[in-house]
């Protein structure tokens, strides 16, 4: 059972929704993105989701674009966080799941890039602009890799696409709460609940709802739908604006509500 499972199954087993929370990698630097997990994981994230920054993130938010553009002046390369991942293993077993964008795994190599951050210590990865139809591209290798490839599903997901989509789900679907790019702003939850519904006759593998949720009551609210929620631009706005005291603050915040709304 590979680490993400584990940890599904432990949530299930206590009742207990899941938090995944997301860093942008490189920001502030290699350093100040390791101690952000470290306090994200002390604080009760359950997964932990880092962000590769990409020259043009489609599906990124202002909040999550401005870091990344940051990171990469910082000089944040694959390497380095490949590094990360590295050193991150050597304290925790905490889930982790990468966001990049299909051009930056191409520029290494598809199955270098898989096999080097799964030997690395990597569970999953998030490829937003890799089309269903081409996730054959990446399959074989994560799975020789054991490296869970998440699919996607959104309110305008059709129930063709989506039972597709279920037939390669892998790790946990992640559910885009609406249209868009990633930030917070107010969700109509119930859109993508008839989408969970759905899903939920096709597949068993856990389900986490993404994008706009930005404090405990919204967090809890998703919960209400899925296995967990993901949350990111809440995160890196505290982290650029305020620092790593108001991202520990903040994400305490998110677990207690998401324990008390069970």
């Amino acid at each position: 059972m590979t680490r993400l499972a584990e940890r599904f199954q432990k949530l299930k087993t206590e009742g207990r929704k899941g938090f995944i929370a997301y860093v942008t990698a490189g920001f502030p630097d290699v350093a100040g993105t390791l101690q952000a997990v470290q306090v994200l994981e002390a604080a009760g994230a359950d997964v932990i989701e880092l962000g590769i920054p990409f020259s043009d993130p489609m599906a990124d938010g202002p909040v999550i674009q401005k870091a990344a553009t940051l990171a990469l002046q910082a000089g944040i390369t694959t390497s380095k966080i490949l590094e990360l991942v590295r050193t991150i293993r050597q304290t925790s077993q905490i889930p982790l799941v990468i966001m990049t964008y299909v051009n930056t795994i191409l520029n290494v190599g598809v199955e270098k890039f898989i096999r080097s951050f799964a030997d690395a210590g990597l569970d999953g990865i998030i490829v937003p602009d890799m089309p269903l139809e081409e996730s054959g591209l990446l399959l074989k290798c994560c799975a020789q890799a054991g490296v869970d490839l998440i699919q996607f599903v959104a309110p305008t997901t059709t129930k063709a696409r989506l039972v597709a989509t279920c037939q390669k789900a892998q790790g946990f679907v992640y559910c885009v709460s609406n249209t868009g790019v990633t930030g917070v702003r107010e969700v109509d939850f119930s859109q993508i609940a008839k989408v969970i519904d759905r899903v939920r006759g096709e597949t068993n593998v856990p389900l986490a709802i993404g994008f706009g949720i930005g404090n405990p009551l919204g967090a809890q609210e998703a919960a209400k739908y899925a296995d967990a929620v993901i949350v990111g631009s809440a995160i890196m706005q505290r982290l650029m604006d305020e620092g790593i005291e108001s991202v520990r603050i903040f994400a305490k915040s998110i677990r207690q509500a998401l324990d008390e709304g069970v």
